[in-house]
């Protein structure tokens, strides 16, 4: 159910067509409060374009005083920068253009499917959803390839998955999937560290029922936006809000992956049969090591496990002194899936890539092991910084 508030009957009778679900429309600001106190469990609300938009700022921080979980859905007939600012800072979800019924019934959907009905009464959900962050040191390792197919695989499976893409950079996920990144991290960089279920599915980009995902930015710069603290926040909402959250990475380990690490309950390391590849690995395991990371939480994925490139896996085993848990063969299906914007494991359930990913998830990644730093002691404090000058 939503509340909807639009001062002209005709055009709140249109809208209410596109919005999904029971609506209950109003036609005034201070009638809301009687809509929110006959609905205690309602948590969306969308305010047309008929309503000043100071009367608008004005009852979205009251609604965060007095329902924190409730989020608001602004309509205007233009987007200024003036009132774009305005409204996030007075904590509106979204502010979409008055015409636009397409993305006012993909808002509603999506707060919809993810939240549901809340009672303000409700105690906090804890955690529950398994974090696997997915990294290698080496670039062309087929980190994002991995990734995308892990994710699609848990889907499968019948988990609700969610997607980040952490490598703020050069991020790959979404030309990957073929999707256009509407939304992207740095969006939430104006909502402050404190995010909230609300706040982090207005970045979701859907991809397939019960996968979304969290895209990197696509501006040069944007990178630059996004400090540690927010992708920390960011992860722990989406560990109430899906089964399973994996994380792609950049291949080095900044201030981002260390706090994608910390809240991992499962680090899954990619290597390919190079020694190059190898040798990173292993400076990565010994990095993990100084770090104070649990082992127990470390899985080795060898990719593309059986091109002819002279090394047994004895000989790799040997090189990283420890065991590979999960194998993935080389395959050319797998670029000409990238370029058709298909993971393989959507596109041929069937292919040995793809059983090797269910052989991996069903043997190696599960729900056993508590987050990284909820295990060790003395963590914490230990960063890299940059140095200042």
């Amino acid at each position: 159910m939503t509340i909807l508030c639009e001062p002209s009957a005709e055009r709140a009778e249109s809208l209410a067509g596109h919005i999904e679900g029971s609506v209950v429309p109003v036609t005034g600001v201070t009638a809301i409060n009687a809509a929110l106190a006959a609905n205690p469990s309602e948590t969306v609300v969308v305010l047309g374009a008929g309503v000043e938009l100071e009367h608008a700022l004005e009852f979205t921080v009251w609604l965060h005083q007095q329902r924190p979980a409730g989020g608001v859905v602004l309509l205007r007939e233009s987007l200024e920068v003036n009132d774009l600012t305005a409204a996030m800072r007075a904590g509106v979800r979204e502010v979409l253009l008055a015409d636009d019924r397409a993305a006012l019934s993909e808002a509603c959907r999506r707060y919809q499917r993810v939240f549901g009905s809340v009672s303000p009464d409700a105690p906090a959900a804890s955690p529950r959803g398994h974090v696997v962050t997915v990294f290698s040191a080496k670039g062309g390792c087929g980190k994002t390839t991995v990734a995308t197919n892990l994710a699609v695989t848990l889907n499968r499976a019948g988990q609700r998955v969610c997607l980040v893409d952490l490598d703020l950079a050069f991020g790959d996920v979404a030309i990957t999937l073929q999707l256009t990144p509407t939304h992207t991290i740095v969006d939430a960089a104006a909502l402050g560290s404190a995010l909230d279920e609300q706040q982090v599915a207005s970045l979701l980009t859907p991809h397939l029922p019960g996968l979304d995902c969290v895209l990197a930015p696509v501006v040069p710069g944007d990178a630059e936006r996004v400090p540690a603290t927010l992708t920390a926040a960011l992860i722990d909402v989406l560990a109430v809000m899906y089964d399973y959250v994996v994380i792609d990475t950049p291949a080095q380990i900044t201030e981002h992956v260390l706090a994608a690490l910390d809240a991992s309950h499962q680090h899954i390391l990619l290597t390919t049969p190079e020694i190059p590849a190898l040798k990173n690995l292993r400076l990565t395991l010994d990095m993990l090591d100084l770090l104070a990371y649990e082992s127990r939480s470390r899985t080795i994925v060898l990719n593309r496990s059986d091109e002819q490139v002279g090394l047994t896996e004895d000989d790799i085993e040997r090189v990283v002194r420890s065991p590979i848990s999960g194998r993935i063969p080389s395959s050319r299906d797998v670029p000409i899936s990238i370029n058709r914007g298909v993971s393989i494991a959507a596109q041929s359930p069937d292919h040995p890539v793809s059983i090797a990913l269910r052989e991996f998830v069903a043997g190696h990644v599960h729900h056993a092991l508590e987050p990284s730093s909820r295990r060790r002691a003395g963590r914490s404090g230990l960063r890299f910084r940059r140095r200042s000058s």
